[in-house]
């Protein structure tokens, strides 16, 4: 079993071997691939160490699965030449989100989507991921009609970038290398990505996009992506209009009952979910369930989820894991 881990000295990178080595999956060879300026250098894995090779390299390799987390324009370059070679590409990037032949997974709601002709997977945003977590065994009981979004996402999302942004700004200093256009230290910014000619970010557009690509459905969504100043955790107030009445014990039910999901709501206690209790878990923790009385079938929810890691590094690995156990591979 030959994995290679494509962007392995990213933020992302960094936490998929993590989870891979957490996740105990049987590799027998480990290739670690990067940009050309940290060829050359050496990382840890299991107390052994590791020389980053280029992407043209790792193609050479043909190992059985590749996991990218090294952006888009890397996904589009290589993927393909990957998938030639019979490997299965796992990308943590938007390249592949919207293509119709490309499933688009997180495994405990639709792994069934991927074949043994699937030799590209994308993952999904790590927004869509953590909100689909708690609504889509919703959704399976009483089918969602109308989602309203609003995001709080940590700056990890924009990788050292917006790390190192957030930590220069707290220490009165201006970052060289912002990746905000604005302040983020005692701040929030309404902005999530490049905007569009509709008004929506690219960030906005994903999560109205991807839920309906992954759960198969037709449910009228809006979203507002806003960035805090939390260094890790995304957050995401979910209002949810369903077609069918619903009960808020069954409700509580199907989340307490749910895969990977943590029920953590009593609000009379002051529990509720919060970015430093996600922080490194790879659950989704969800909470704040109350009912929307302004419209006959509202929910509103709030759910708070590791972005580095379910959000994206865990949901990649868990795709392999799934590879590995249904192609015999």
């Amino acid at each position: 079993m030959k994995v290679a881990v494509i962007g392995a000295t990213g933020l992302v990178g960094q936490k998929m071997l993590q989870v891979l080595d957490e996740q105990n999956l049987p590799i027998d060879e480990l290739i670690v691939a990067a940009s050309e300026k940290s060829v050359g250098k050496k990382i840890i894995f299991k107390d052994k160490e590791y020389t980053l090779i280029s992407v043209d390299q790792a193609v050479e390799e043909k190992p059985n699965i590749a996991i990218f987390s090294a952006g888009a324009e890397v996904s589009l370059q290589y993927a393909k030449k990957f998938a030639a070679n019979g490997t299965y590409v796992i990308d943590n990037s938007s390249a592949w989100r919207r293509d119709t032949d490309i499933p688009l997974v997180v495994p405990e709601i639709n792994a069934s989507d991927i074949t043994v002709d699937n030799h590209i997977i994308a993952n999904p945003n790590c927004t869509t991921i953590c909100m689909l977590m708690a609504l889509a065994p919703l959704h399976r009981r009483f089918n969602a009609k109308r989602l309203v979004i609003s995001t709080y996402q940590s700056v990890s999302g924009s990788g050292h970038k917006g790390l190192n942004q957030l930590a220069a700004e707290q220490r009165g200093e201006v970052s060289d290398n912002p990746a905000y256009p604005h302040q983020i230290h005692e701040n929030v910014i309404p902005h999530g990505g490049s905007f569009s000619d509709t008004g929506y970010t690219a960030e906005e557009e994903k999560l109205m996009f991807e839920t309906n690509k992954i759960l198969h459905s037709d449910i009228a969504v809006t979203a507002t992506v806003v960035r805090v100043p939390v260094y890790g955790g995304h957050s995401e107030s979910v209002n949810v209009e369903f077609e069918q009445q619903f009960d808020i014990d069954e409700v509580r039910s199907i989340l307490s009952n749910a895969s990977g999901v943590t029920l953590y709501d009593n609000p009379s206690e002051n529990i509720y979910p919060t970015p430093v209790m996600a922080y490194d878990k790879d659950d989704v923790f969800v909470g704040r369930i109350r009912r929307d009385f302004s419209i006959e079938k509202g929910l509103n929810f709030w759910v708070v989820s590791d972005n580095i890691r379910k959000g994206a590094a865990t949901n990649a690995v868990q795709i392999a894991k799934y590879i590995i156990e249904n192609f015999g591979i």
